[in-house]
């Protein structure tokens, strides 16, 4: 890669400029990054609301925004257990939790260590081994084995420290690492300071953040480790994620470039010789050993260049020091086998030789294609491939898909908890959430703003239940909290408040809150959205699109429109026909639940414009407005038949089904309910239904 000036100059310029063009640019790499800490304060929050003794911390190419849409890349979740504290020093021990001697001696791999079961009493070892997953060694100590991680998530597959969950169609795998807070900084770890390079990289401020972030241990062994069971990672990816969010665009759309070589001629499909953490790790020691001044888009390929002969040094030495931890040997014991370790060096010796052929011929995000056409002015119909506006539409879309569906599992989450809490603790959590608003900072404050209105609108209905069951009437304290929940998205809250009023026998009101609902939801490109039970991408308009592209997060509120819950504490709200949700799953039906996702099967649940339209057809019936009111059922089995994004067709198949019962349509009725049951074979209300269709039948006749 070492030509001529102009011509190295020429090829960077216009590798930057196709880089940019997939996305690898300021505008979305801040969008994605904004996107994933937005995603992380919301789950914590719900985690401090539910009183979860963990964190979850977003890590890797997609929190970074050093992916593209071809790089396919996981995300990362890494999972803090504060159950659990790992010291130093014995003046570190608290009581109430699982205390761990980090020991870090002669048996240990560099930037491994073991970890010694203390008591729980006082701060002194443990003498006793109870559990399966603890190692008793040769001095008597207790270990923790690493292989506790099976316990944690059943059917998913391990990648070393990792828990690999396939993501559906259109989703991410999401890898979860599990891992335990250090009291503080181990030794190898605090000489980050001293290891400044040219330039002074990292700055001072930034070696000061990272110096403030926790530090975990993470369930893996060493591949060179006499106790690869035993051993335990010293993990700094806090500290890591503050220096890769300091790299300039240069630096990061180096960091994609490598990793585009990597997956295009350095692994194979089935084997990682080289990871990407490599990668990342080969780019910061670059940055520290070169000027600043290099790292420009005119110098992109000599940049490239300085990261391939690091590489080839690292691989030719066995050697690859952690950036942060530099006694960790990220390439100990990586290459067992000679012809594998010679046939990468000969390859990139090969990439750096023939930098344009390589370059061209990289398929990921049609990269080679971009490069040529932008090289040899080949006319763009040569190739299609999408636009960089097309390409930010769509990064755009996702994102604010994803935020949305995020709010939904909160959401379901903070339900969970609350759903045999009192009303006082209810009232306690939504104070809590306030605080967030009040104290905390602007993503908790964008946090509560996505979160608060759900939380609102249920304390609202679950007091007017308790009211309507009373003296069947709604306080005005409590259309407070319904209204303050209005804006929660374009429909679910608007339409818990007017099933409240079909409830106490209020049907103008109702009608009225329907009607206005409606007009705003067809008038919008409005995608329904839920995270009860199924991950599939969702269809989406061209429209819908274009608005994300347009506008910033708020429009979340106003062209999504979650599904509508009713917790079993909010029943008297509920209308009876879906009363009968709540009861869905028999005994035998249990055994096919997963408790930890499937909760939502004890509340009720719908679709938002089923249940809208499902509303005024019995608030029409009251109103003996015959027909609005069979205008309302062809729109809620027109809604059935044509929309693709509904999560729960099953339950609006049954309620559908009920209406046909209310027409004096059994067979109808009964096709819905064997329509539904093949929606939903288990846990499904619709067995109830043709139960007492049937029943009814037979009294008939």
């Amino acid at each position: 890669m070492f030509q001529e000036p102009d011509y190295s100059e020429n090829l960077s310029l216009m590798l930057s400029e196709a880089l940019h063009d997939i996305g690898v640019n300021e505008n979305i790499v801040m969008r994605r990054r904004r996107h994933f800490m937005l995603r992380e304060t919301m789950g914590n929050i719900t985690s401090r609301l539910t009183d979860q003794k963990e964190t979850n911390y977003f890590l890797g190419s997609q929190s970074e925004g050093t992916t593209t849409k071809g790089l396919d890349s996981d995300t990362d979740v890494l999972n803090c257990r504060h159950n659990y504290n790992i010291i130093q020093d014995w003046s570190e021990w608290e009581h109430g939790k699982f205390n761990y001697l980090m020991i870090q001696d002669e048996n240990t791999t560099p930037g491994y260590c073991f970890l010694q079961l203390l008591k729980d009493d006082e701060p002194l070892p443990a003498t006793v081994n109870h559990n399966v997953h603890h190692f008793t060694d040769r001095r008597g100590r207790i270990l923790y084995k690493n292989t506790m991680i099976n316990n944690f998530l059943v059917g998913a597959v391990q990648h070393g420290p990792s828990i690999a969950q396939q993501g559906q169609p259109g989703l991410c795998d999401l890898d979860r690492v599990f891992a335990f807070p250090c009291k503080s900084w181990p030794q190898s770890a605090s000489g980050l300071s001293e290891r400044q390079g040219i330039g002074r990289w990292p700055t001072q401020k930034m070696i000061r953040y990272a110096a403030s972030t926790d530090c975990f241990v993470v369930p893996t062994g060493s591949k060179v480790s006499e106790y690869p069971e035993l051993e335990w990672r010293i993990s700094s990816i806090l500290a890591e994620r503050c220096l890769m969010n300091n790299l300039n665009i240069t630096q990061i759309r180096c960091y994609v470039l490598l990793k585009m070589i990597l997956k295009s001629f350095l692994n194979s499909q089935d084997e990682v010789n080289v990871s990407s953490f490599m990668c990342k790790t080969v780019l910061l020691h670059c940055i520290k050993k070169r000027e600043p001044s290099i790292w420009k888009d005119y110098n992109l390929l000599t940049c490239l260049t300085f990261c391939l002969l690091e590489l080839h040094s690292c691989i030719q030495n066995d050697s690859c020091s952690h950036f942060i931890i530099p006694e960790n040997n990220l390439m100990a014991g990586q290459f067992t086998v000679t012809e594998t370790k010679n046939e990468l060096l000969k390859n990139i010796c090969e990439l750096i030789q023939n930098d344009r052929q390589q370059l061209l011929s990289i398929d990921i995000d049609d990269l080679g294609h971009r490069l040529q056409v932008k090289l040899y002015r080949v006319p763009h119909g040569a190739y299609y491939f999408p636009s960089s506006f097309e390409i930010y539409e769509e990064v755009f879309t996702w994102v604010y898909i994803d935020i949305a569906t995020i709010i939904s599992v909160e959401h379901m989450l903070i339900l969970k908890h609350l759903h045999n809490e009192n009303i006082r603790t209810m009232k306690h959590h939504i104070v809590k959430l306030m605080n967030f608003s009040d104290n905390g900072n602007r993503l908790e404050h964008i946090a509560f703003k996505f979160l608060a209105p759900f939380l609102f609108t249920t304390y609202g209905s679950i007091l007017a239940s308790s009211s309507i069951a009373e003296n069947n009437q709604v306080s005005h304290q409590e259309l407070i909290c319904l209204s303050a929940g209005l804006n929660s998205d374009i429909a679910s809250s608007k339409l818990k408040l007017a099933s409240v009023f079909y409830s106490t026998g209020d049907m103008e009101k109702a009608e009225l809150i329907l009607r206005n609902t409606e007009q705003q939801y067809i008038s919008l490109p409005v995608l329904p959205l839920c995270r009860c039970w199924i991950k599939v991408k969702p269809s989406v308009t061209a429209e819908f699109m274009r608005v994300c592209s347009e506008q910033n997060e708020d429009c979340i509120k106003h062209i999504t429109a979650m599904c509508v819950r009713f917790i079993q504490k909010e029943i008297n709200c509920v209308p009876h026909e879906l009363q009968y949700e709540m009861f869905r799953s028999t005994q035998g039906d249990m055994i096919h639940r997963l408790e930890y996702k499937d909760c939502w099967m004890d509340w009720a649940v719908v679709d938002s414009l089923p249940f809208l339209y499902f509303l005024q057809y019995k608030i029409y019936s009251h109103l003996q407005r015959h027909q609005a009111q069979q205008q309302a059922l062809s729109k809620l089995i027109r809604t059935i038949e044509t929309d693709k994004n509904l999560k729960h067709r099953e339950t609006a198949l049954n309620i559908l089904g009920q209406c046909m019962e209310q027409e004096n349509r059994p067979q109808k009725a009964f096709n819905c309910y064997l329509l539904s049951l093949q929606q939903r074979a288990r846990n499904n209300a619709a067995y109830i239904h043709i139960c007492k269709l049937l029943s009814g039948l037979v009294v008939n006749q």
